[in-house]
């Protein structure tokens, strides 16, 4: 197995720092490939003064799939492993990662978060949608196989958040299996931040209503999906407002852009369903441009 790491990045140096040096330690005969976004905060110089680094990819981009495809298009390996740069591996991930790929296209593990009151662990995660069995993976922590990244021409750029849930969608309807290993494990700590993030409603609502439509069709498993999922936060935002964590204004301004969000992900979904109506059902993915890297730096 050749293995190449895709590590994509977008100003946090100081954890890019940690995940490279962990990949020095456990993975350091494995090609190392680093997507930067429009970092401002020194990524790039920290990067071009490491020896462990073959490949920086700068790009213009914000979006995590087009980080994805910038690396995956450099990366030489015949299995190709996605890292998010806030993890670090931990023993005996590359011989998870070896043995996963022998049984399956793709195979996944946990993430282990530093928590202060202690450890979890991620656990799989499956589905059924419209009859099809979807396993999931974890995006920042999965390895492929080339030949599967190829043929299902990467992820999907048009989605900003989600990417990974579309993918997992279309490996299943191309009838690729993703396995779990829990040995292919890694570690996150939190940041003084806490490091939980705020939902951004809109575009989780856009992505979830445009990847079911564009994989499924505009059928009422899916639109009861999309709608229920839709109701049970809206209840949740509800029950703040009455217990006064929150402004019932905001409620109903949340409300109004997850309607939107919802018809514009239906709409987009359609039409992406009737440009690509192959299997892969990806008509703004790897091949769709050649642009996405403004500059390369190549020590291979």
């Amino acid at each position: 197995m050749e293995l190449s790491v895709v590590v994509p990045t977008l100003n946090g140096r100081e954890e890019l720092a940690r995940c490279l040096d962990a990949l020095a330690d456990h993975v350091p005969d494995a090609e190392t490939v680093v997507v930067n976004g429009p970092s401002s905060d020194g990524t790039t110089g920290m990067v071009r003064d490491r020896d462990d680094v073959d490949v920086l990819v700068e790009i213009s981009d914000r979006s995590d799939n087009a980080a994805r495809n910038a690396g995956i298009d450099r990366a030489d390996g015949d299995v190709v492993a996605l890292l998010d740069r806030s993890y670090t591996v931990e023993a005996g991930w590359l011989d998870a990662v070896a043995d996963g790929i022998d049984d399956a296209a793709v195979v996944t593990g946990p993430t282990h978060e530093q928590l202060a009151a202690g450890m979890t662990t991620e656990s799989a995660e499956t589905a059924t949608v419209a009859g099809r069995d979807v396993s999931f993976f974890n995006p920042g922590n999965v390895a492929f196989e080339r030949s599967v990244l190829t043929s299902m021409d990467g992820f999907d750029e048009s989605l900003d958040a989600g990417g990974a849930r579309d993918l997992a969608h279309r490996l299943a309807g191309a009838g690729h299996d993703v396995a779990w290993s829990s040995d292919m494990s890694v570690r996150h700590e939190y940041g003084a931040d806490g490091g939980v993030r705020e939902t951004e409603w809109g575009p989780k609502y856009r992505s979830l209503s445009y990847r079911l439509v564009k994989n499924y069709g505009l059928r009422p498993t899916v639109l009861g999906r999309v709608l229920g999922s839709a109701g049970r936060d809206a209840f949740g935002g509800l029950r703040g407002v009455l217990a006064g964590d929150s402004d019932p204004s905001e409620w109903l301004g949340t409300g109004r852009s997850v309607t939107g969000a919802i018809a514009a992900g239906i709409k987009d979904g359609l039409i992406a369903r009737f440009k690509d109506r192959s299997w892969r059902r990806n008509p703004n993915g790897r091949s769709t441009r050649a642009d996405r890297a403004v500059a390369v730096y190549d020590e291979r």
